[in-house]
């Protein structure tokens, strides 16, 4: 089922997400099942649970080609459960960001280069990873999330964030904008949230 994703403004985005403390509850794969349908249905590379209003510490993210991001490298197909991040460096790069919970809109943002991260699959299994460049960028974006803190809060330059059409007024991704409404696909608001 497709879910409701927030928007920047809701106060359900700045709060902490709890730990999930039963992997094993049913609902948890229901829950998974819609936050990949609802990132595909939005064309996103990345959702955490607090952006469709479950309050738990669970994300998604990969993709194999992204119209959003077409000269980034395929990142691997991901659902993690409390995860956990390390920074592996100090050294930071900016790059464009965008967010489900943001229509529209790119900010320059600086992120850690290199990540070590893991924490639970969603059949209950560790795991662990490190990942560098575009794949630790989506990892930190979503990661935020569970932290309440959306992109635009890490933005050093406001110059630097703006509404797609007028960053990158003739690109495919202005187009891409426009031709969705500037929004991403939305169901209709329910309440079905946990």
């Amino acid at each position: 089922m497709i879910r409701e994703i927030l928007k920047m403004g809701d106060p359900r985005l700045l709060r902490v997400a709890r730990p999930i403390d039963n992997i094993n509850d049913p609902g948890l794969g229901a829950i998974i099942a819609d936050m990949f349908e609802t990132m595909h249905a939005a064309g996103g590379v990345g959702l955490a649970a607090p952006q469709i209003g479950i309050d738990l510490r669970l994300m998604i993210f990969g993709f194999e080609s992204s119209p959003r991001y077409p000269d980034e490298p395929p990142v691997p197909i991901t659902t993690i459960l409390n995860p956990w991040m390390e920074m592996l460096t100090e050294q930071t790069e900016d790059g464009w960001e965008g967010c489900l919970s943001v229509p529209g809109m790119r900010g320059m943002v600086p992120r850690v280069t290199r990540i070590a991260y893991g924490g639970l699959l969603d059949d209950g299994r560790a795991f662990e990873r490190e990942a560098s460049g575009f794949h630790a960028r989506i990892f930190q974006h979503e990661f935020d999330h569970l932290n309440g803190i959306l992109y635009p809060r890490r933005i050093r330059d406001m110059t630097r964030f703006g509404f797609i059409e007028a960053l990158f007024p003739d690109s495919a991704l202005a187009a891409l904008e426009a031709s969705s409404g500037g929004t991403p696909a939305q169901a209709p608001a329910a309440d079905p949230r946990a």
